[in-house]
């Protein structure tokens, strides 16, 4: 099947390097923004630039009908973390995008979702592990049936694991810190270029209906890898306590290797990466 024109809606630090690898690839891209500034920004990337808000109403110029004249819809809006009312507010920004997608020639969707989708089993989590009850994870489950419920397209879900790269760590928020919990437990981080990679590959691929788990292979301890980390960085590594270990998760990413037949460029986060 030939989808030659792709909507990003939200291009900022993983949708601004998707919408360029998909333009290297030879699609039309249009995007969207909520900020003016970066308008031409945009313009310059080669993408057709769309200010988009969603507060929780849809707001759209030029109109939003123009910018959803697309193929292929990626969706990348991540629900307002720190709202006490995050579930109810990032149900009605989806409703009223969904309304106006449904009304569209857009038949495929895929949905930037997030590993916080699967509560601490202390244990390793496949896609059917999903299953908290509030917070952010809550909201994008919700979102995710949303768009699954709809018959005028189809849609596929990536649930991205902690995201890195290009000065994005998750060390520059804990370095010099000291009496840190949870040292052994295992780290779920995947690098930028991989999360392009894939969902390039969804659409590459025509893969529809399906949910992925989108994490690298290797699961260090937060302690090794956040003190190696903070030394390759320079920064003053975190210091750990070593009285035990809360709850935690593997997530396991053998369903998008097996279905998409997918080799992760960074494997493993303790590795050098851009």
């Amino acid at each position: 099947m030939c989808m030659n024109t792709i909507s990003i809606i939200g291009c900022g630090w993983l949708g601004l390097p998707l919408a360029r690898h998909l333009i290297r690839a030879g699609y039309h891209i249009k995007g969207s923004t909520t900020r003016e500034e970066k308008v031409s920004e945009l313009e310059i990337a080669g993408i057709e630039p769309w200010l988009l808000t969603l507060n929780p109403g849809l707001k759209c110029r030029p109109d939003a009908a123009s910018l959803l004249e697309a193929d292929v819809l990626v969706v990348n809006i991540p629900p307002g973390r720190g709202r006490e009312d995050v579930v109810s507010y990032h149900k009605l920004q989806m409703s009223n995008l969904i309304t106006a997608v449904a009304a569209s020639t857009v038949r495929f969707v895929v949905f930037v979702s997030s590993t916080s989708v699967y509560p601490d089993l202390n244990r390793e989590v496949q896609e059917e592990d999903a299953g908290v009850d509030e917070g952010a994870g809550r909201a994008l489950l919700e979102a995710e049936q949303m768009l699954f419920d709809r018959p005028e397209f189809s849609t596929t879900v990536v649930r991205l694991a902690g995201l890195y790269g290009y000065g994005r760590h998750p060390v520059n928020h804990l370095a010099g810190k000291t009496n840190l919990a949870d040292a052994r437990s295992p780290v779920n981080l995947v690098h930028r270029d991989d999360c392009v990679r894939v969902i390039s590959s969804v659409i590459r691929k025509n893969v529809r209906g399906q949910i992925f788990s989108v994490c690298s292979d290797q699961h260090p301890s937060r302690k090794d890898l956040y003190t190696a980390m903070a030394v390759r960085l320079g920064l003053t590594p975190p210091q750990f306590a070593e009285n035990g270990q809360a709850g935690f998760k593997v997530v396991s990413n053998s369903r998008l290797k097996a279905h998409l037949n997918y080799e992760f460029l960074y494997p493993d986060p303790m590795e050098e990466a851009p």
